[in-house]
């Protein structure tokens, strides 16, 4: 009986100094970052620019897989639901985190089964109209709005999107009342825009941003405490003193159950490549404004801005 407890443990010993030696060694193998959106949005290229400083720095390999559809719940779901090792990890943006308020019975928790690894940065939405709508500021946005409950609408990439919150926030905190169009494909809104099928869409800069320097649309304002200077000039809601702050984060996500030191040794490497002046730059060129925020700061973050959607969220899920 000694002999086999003395095997036992020292079988139970190897086993642990095996695990150890694994998470010191982290990675010895190629790493996913998985994306829920289609190649060619801001996400993918976030998360091209990073695995790429990943891979330099771990000497390893690390590849993109666009896991695209049911507004982000596709992808979340493969790595919610997949093994916690550090192996695959996601590159979310707003809309994970209201996955959970639009869809029931989901096979895992968009807040309690993750634990945010790195904010990379945030899109102000941006209030774009068609010129044909004959708006020149926000206000009078809003007061045709307002006067014509229901005639006017938005075009967002589907519903619970990013874009869908913004336009729903935008008429929530304004008093009107907008009718929501979603799409499957987003360059079809930009065609609908210009057709004037559509009036109006609340997305980050950079989705619309060659459109408005050529001035086939129009940008009435921006959802953020500052304004835009560069390359255009556009003004904030708030300057027209209208409490519309919002926009689409972006930022890697793992399981939550993941080890404490492979989670510290992604978010380390994240950190020193979000410092690159280059990639700074790059970030910006796609509106996306740098944060660093890591670990518990950016699930802090999260809670704090599911919890100011609240309202929002309900009133959606209702209508759904």
């Amino acid at each position: 009986m000694k002999r086999i407890g003395s095997v036992t443990l020292a079988l139970s010993l190897a086993i642990l100094c095996a695990s150890a030696r694994a998470q010191e060694h982290f990675p010895s193998r190629l790493i996913t970052v998985v994306v829920p959106l289609t190649a060619g949005t801001t996400a993918d290229i976030l998360a091209r620019l990073f695995a790429e400083g990943l891979s330099r720095r771990f000497d390893q390999r690390v590849v993109v897989s666009n896991r695209p559809g049911a507004g982000g719940l596709i992808g979340a779901q493969a790595v919610g639901t997949g093994p916690a090792n550090g192996y695959t990890i996601l590159l979310a943006n707003s809309a994970h985190t209201i996955l959970g308020a639009l869809n029931k019975n989901l096979p895992f928790f968009p807040i309690a089964d993750f634990a945010g690894i790195y904010l990379i940065g945030e899109a102000p939405a941006v209030v774009n109209v068609a010129p044909s709508l004959g708006v020149r500021t926000l206000a009078e946005l809003i007061a045709l709005a307002k006067a014509r409950p229901g005639a006017i609408n938005y075009g967002s990439a589907g519903i619970g999107t990013a874009t869908h919150i913004a336009g729903a926030y935008f008429a929530l905190q304004t008093g009107t009342q907008l009718v929501h169009v979603p799409y499957t494909v987003s360059s079809t809104i930009i065609a609908d825009l210009l057709g004037g099928r559509i009036h109006a869409t609340f997305a980050p800069e950079a989705f619309t941003l060659p459109l408005l320097q050529d001035g086939r649309l129009l940008a009435r304002a921006v959802g953020d405490e500052e304004p835009i200077s560069e390359p255009i000039a556009i003004p904030t809601a708030l300057s027209a003193h209208v409490d519309y702050r919002i926009a689409t984060w972006y930022g890697f996500l793992a399981p939550a159950k993941m080890p404490a030191t492979v989670l510290a040794a992604l978010h380390d490497t994240f950190v020193d490549l979000g410092k690159d002046p280059e990639l700074q730059a790059t970030m910006l060129v796609h509106g996306v404004k740098p944060r660093g925020i890591g670990l518990g700061d950016f699930d802090l973050y999260i809670r704090k801005d599911i919890e100011r959607l609240a309202p929002l969220l309900a009133i959606i899920a209702r209508s759904n």
